[in-house]
């Protein structure tokens, strides 16, 4: 589906799911290379950036995390950007493309911006909001942080175990999705300075800022979670020590008297006691007289 938007003598068109006859359109109407038209048919595993006499072709992916989408875990974003004209083709809705399209649409309908005057502007705004994105699924991590603390401090450390297994995946997701920017990115500004001048050079440097503020709230997360399953495995692990100190103490303080009460109850001849007209009750004082004193003996050692 091709959706196009009009600044002056600029033009954005927006490609969802591209067929090979909208390809073929768009490859016809700007002068588009074959080998970068059949790279937009697909989506693509790696990143990068290429300088073409008339264009250049950019392909990012963009990881996502606080909702589904039919792609995957990232999203795919592939620019072929003009002096006049963009083209942004991708292969599920994006919800950053699709509000910027909504205000670009009225904001140029009553003349109430002022973008540039080459497309290079177009695609500055377009990654400005790509990476706002970005900080918003990494905002919805850390509301995450916040319920597992909670839940860590209220007694539920084994729940968190498996809660802090999954915020550790998606950032890690994340890092791997992200990571091939910084270069891709630096190959971008070298390639739009040329293509555009020095005069653009301020917003590409502007663009590698956002994707280093992006980088840098990852590893803050990081951190973070690090913290929180350390001290979760700190908590988790007193926790578990004190269950088997319990249980220690209670097999120390069961035994004595299981043995006892084992001999009194072999019924041979000849066992003390067992014959005595309050033989039970001489035995029932016994065990209780050895509980005692192993429940004084357990405070002295303060184990109790």
């Amino acid at each position: 589906m091709i959706s196009r938007y009009h600044y002056k003598k600029l033009v954005w068109i927006d490609v969802q799911s591209p067929t090979q006859e909208e390809v073929r359109q768009l490859m016809e109407e700007f002068a588009i290379h074959p080998l970068v038209a059949d790279e937009m048919l697909a989506p693509t595993l790696r990143p990068k950036v290429d300088l073409f006499p008339d264009f250049i072709y950019l392909i990012l992916h963009f990881p996502t995390i606080s909702h589904a989408h039919d792609g995957g875990r990232d999203q795919e974003i592939d620019f072929v950007v003009g002096k006049d004209f963009l083209i942004t083709t991708h292969y599920d809705h994006v919800d950053p493309l699709h509000e910027f399209a909504k205000i670009f649409e009225v904001q140029t309908i009553l003349e109430k911006t002022n973008i540039g005057d080459h497309a290079g502007y177009i695609l500055f705004h377009i990654m400005r909001e790509l990476y706002k994105m970005l900080d918003l699924e990494l905002d919805h991590i850390n509301h995450d942080f916040g319920d597992i603390e909670s839940k860590i401090f209220s007694g539920r450390e084994r729940d968190m175990v498996t809660a802090i297994s999954h915020v550790n995946r998606d950032l890690i997701n994340f890092k791997q999705t992200l990571r091939p920017h910084k270069e891709v990115l630096e190959s971008f500004e070298i390639a739009g300075t040329k293509f555009y001048g020095e005069s653009f050079d301020y917003y590409l440097r502007t663009i590698m800022g956002e994707y280093y503020k992006v980088s840098s709230i990852l590893e803050g997360h990081r951190e973070t979670l690090l913290e929180l399953r350390r001290t979760n495995d700190s908590l988790l692990t007193t926790k578990n020590n004190e269950t088997m100190r319990f249980l220690t103490i209670m097999a120390f303080f069961t035994f004595p008297l299981t043995l006892v009460a084992s001999i009194f109850g072999i019924g041979a001849q000849g066992t003390p006691i067992v014959n005595y007209p309050n033989g039970f009750w001489i035995i029932l004082g016994i065990l209780g007289l050895g509980a005692i004193l192993m429940v004084a003996f357990f405070k002295h050692k303060k184990w109790i």
